[in-house]
């Protein structure tokens, strides 16, 4: 092996040397142009100096020789010095195709995609020399990285005069700039001119199009493949199976995987993590882990692909414990790993899993890396701890459109209307584009704070502007906003005539408003009409009976009652959950099965004896249950999040927040004394409940007794 390397760096060795005049002949091993093209392959600029300084002492580099001029062009390009290369260039008073090519390159790599449009067009008005079909296939790349469309073409029109367009390379840049700038029909027209038996080919346009969204295209090419029977590769089974898992279609992805098992293609990581992905996408967690379980050898790839797999069906605990194995193995972890793990953590508002991941990715030196940071921000969000999601906000050197989202969506879900249009405007002036996630978090930043008029600037105009379309999660965000400033019916006229086909969720959002507001009977006609779209939708029967117990209709509970038993509906019961060390302690309503629960009863009545005298009342009207006034008041008094938040006054210090996390809405009576709780104890008491953030602060809940 070191015998290898020495052989490798011989050149280099000798590089100095090359300063004394015709201390090399071109045949010689130590050739200037076959040295700068080694340079410029190992991006060393400074034994390309060296050489370059040989070649203008020895009069090589003179602007009349135009192999070795090309050769330090070529090599200056590559090095990230293409300033250099193109005084070169300019210098030069005779260029051929491969002068013009080499410059073009090095402006591609170096990310400077409209100065090789403008090198293509001095080339055709001012030159002598044609483009060849390399100098098409860097200047149609160059179109498809600035979405620059007109351009491309106008270099597509030129292809077809010369001819050039015959060439699989020339093809396969068209096909992927039309792809990235979503002009799927030209990417398609392209693939059609003419007709190939080329892998290569099949796999550029294949991989495209499943990259960009364009799944029912990449079916009728692999379609093709299939009817023209062209021998498959690794890249085409991979592709393959990414379009299974786009499509979430496991029937195709059961075919293409005993294609694959039936050829003579090696089932490596890079097949294997493609095969996980797949099943994981469609569903089949279980097959994917017998995948990766089947597999010999398993790198950081795979323990990442079958973690994300369960993350992606919700079994977040499954992803979490496969990494105390993956360490046991003694593979190390990346930055994807600690992004799905940490996801994992939100899914299950595990803050102190999460708090311990954090660490562990810092010293592993992940501290900087944007996808770790976008996913400790969403982390802590759903946690509950806010303020350290803002800390990693702040403290992130580089972010992109996921960084903005997840913090504005965060806020926004604690009910921090107001900080979440503050980071948008940051976001706005950071000239970072906003996108369809983007205008969700901040509709639904302008619904907490009931800001009408804004809403509506932002889904008309402001969208409009940055391109976005809106669809229903925004047009649901609208009708929130309308139903918390109490515009019921402009609500219901809203979505009367928004262009959108509206689903169960956003109706239920203004039966909450019906029943926040006592429109009851919009809110039964509401209910009425959502129950003939999902006959089985627990939460409007819920709603709806606490409707009629609003309104002292008890028949009408009695009759959603018995139509839940006929149609075998339960109501899920209330769950809360507190962590406390390393210890999850959950509690049920009325529950006496937890070991403390007597002293956790105890608190309670405490507790709501210290309230009474600051105006709690219980709020007995929404019990359902035919019993005593005194036995109403009893139910309400042990429901699930009044008991984990006294077990929390109980075993956490005097000066730390309690964080209760509960399955289903909090209820009026619950949220009324959990605030007044939070006055008399002096504690900050964060309560996520199925819709939202709830943070009580010395008597006030940031949702303003809207939720």
């Amino acid at each position: 092996m070191l015998k290898a390397q020495r052989k490798a760096y011989v050149p280099f060795r000798h590089a100095p040397f090359l300063l004394r005049p015709n201390a090399v002949t071109p045949s010689s091993p130590l050739d200037p142009i076959k040295l700068l093209k080694l340079s410029a392959d190992t991006k060393n600029l400074k034994v390309g100096k060296t050489i370059h300084a040989h070649l203008i002492v020895t009069y090589q580099a003179i602007e009349n020789n135009i192999i070795e001029v090309n050769s330090l062009i070529n090599f200056y390009a590559k090095v990230n010095q293409v300033s250099i290369a193109h005084n070169l260039f300019d210098r030069m008073p005779e260029r051929n195709v491969v002068s013009w090519s080499a410059l073009m390159t090095g402006y591609l790599l170096n990310g400077f995609s409209l100065k090789v449009i403008r090198l293509l067009k001095d080339m055709v008005s001012e030159a002598n020399v044609s483009p060849n079909e390399y100098i098409f296939a860097i200047a149609i790349s160059s179109c498809r990285d600035r979405g620059r469309v007109d351009e491309g073409r106008q270099c597509h029109g030129l292809l077809l005069k010369t001819g050039f367009s015959f060439h699989n390379y020339v093809r396969n840049a068209l096909v992927s700039m039309y792809s990235k700038c979503s002009i799927v029909q030209d990417a398609m027209g392209v693939w059609n001119e003419v007709p190939v038996n080329d892998i290569v080919a099949y796999n550029s346009i294949l991989s495209r199009l499943v990259e960009n969204g364009y799944l029912r295209e990449g079916l009728e090419v692999l379609g093709s493949m299939v009817s023209e029977s062209v021998k498959w590769d690794k890249v085409t089974f991979v592709n393959a199976f990414s379009l299974c898992a786009s499509l979430k279609d496991l029937r195709l992805g059961l075919h293409v995987h005993g294609k694959m098992l039936t050829s003579d293609v090696e089932c490596d990581a890079y097949v294997s993590s493609a095969i996980i992905n797949m099943y994981g996408k469609c569903g089949k967690s279980l097959m994917a882990r017998g995948v990766f379980d089947g597999l010999q050898s398993r790198n950081v790839v795979l323990w990442t692909a079958v973690m994300a797999s369960y993350f992606q069906n919700g079994c977040f605990e499954e992803a979490l414990n496969l990494f105390s194995k993956m360490e046991q193995e003694k593979v190390k972890s990346n930055e994807f790993t600690y992004a799905v793990l940490l996801n994992a953590c939100a899914g299950l508002s595990a803050r102190r899993n999460g708090s311990l991941l954090h660490g562990h990715s810092e010293k592993s030196g992940f501290k900087h890396h944007v996808m770790v940071g976008n996913a400790l921000i969403n982390m802590y969000a759903k946690s509950g701890d806010i303020e350290a999601a803002k800390k990693v906000f702040s403290d992130m050197m580089h972010r992109d459109i996921i960084t903005w989202n997840a913090m504005i969506c965060g806020l926004s879900h604690h009910g921090l209307g107001k900080k979440a249009l503050l980071v948008f405007q940051d976001m706005l002036a950071a000239e970072e584009h906003p996108n369809y996630v983007t205008f969700t978090g901040v509709l639904s930043a302008c619904g907490h704070l009931g800001l009408v008029q804004e809403g509506f600037y932002y889904l008309h105009h402001l969208m409009k502007q940055f391109g976005v379309q809106p669809g229903l999660e925004h047009y649901t965000c609208i009708v929130s906003l309308l139903s918390k400033a109490g515009q019921l019916n402009e609500a219901r006229n809203f979505m009367r005539t928004a262009p959108v086909k509206w689903d169960v969720v956003a109706w239920r959002t203004l039966l909450n408003a019906c029943h926040v507001h006592q429109n009851y009977g919009l809110g039964r006609w509401v209910a009425e009409f959502v129950l003939e779209m999902d006959p089985n939708d627990v939460g409007t029967y819920t709603l709806l009976s606490n409707i009629y117990a609003k309104e002292k209709r008890w028949d009408g509970v009695v009759k959603v009652r018995k139509l839940m038993r006929d149609k075998n509906i339960k109501k899920e019961p209330g769950v809360s959950w507190i962590e406390i060390g390393n210890v999850t302690h959950i509690f049920t309503s009325e529950d006496n099965k937890h070991p403390d629960y007597g002293q956790t009863y105890q608190k309670v009545k405490e507790l709501l004896a210290m309230i009474k005298p600051l105006g709690y009342t219980p709020d007995i009207g929404a019990v359902l249950h035919d019993v005593e006034d005194e036995q109403k008041e009893y139910y309400l008094s042990y429901h699930s999040e009044k008991l984990a938040i006294a077990y929390g006054l109980l075993k956490l210090p005097s000066e730390a927040s309690i964080l209760v996390i509960k399955n289903l809405r909090i209820c009026d009576d619950c949220h009324s004394a959990v605030r007044l709780i939070s006055k008399v104890t002096n504690r900050v008491i964060v309560v996520r409940d199925a819709n939202r953030f709830h943070h009580f602060r010395d008597g006030r809940c940031s949702c303003l007794d809207y939720w």
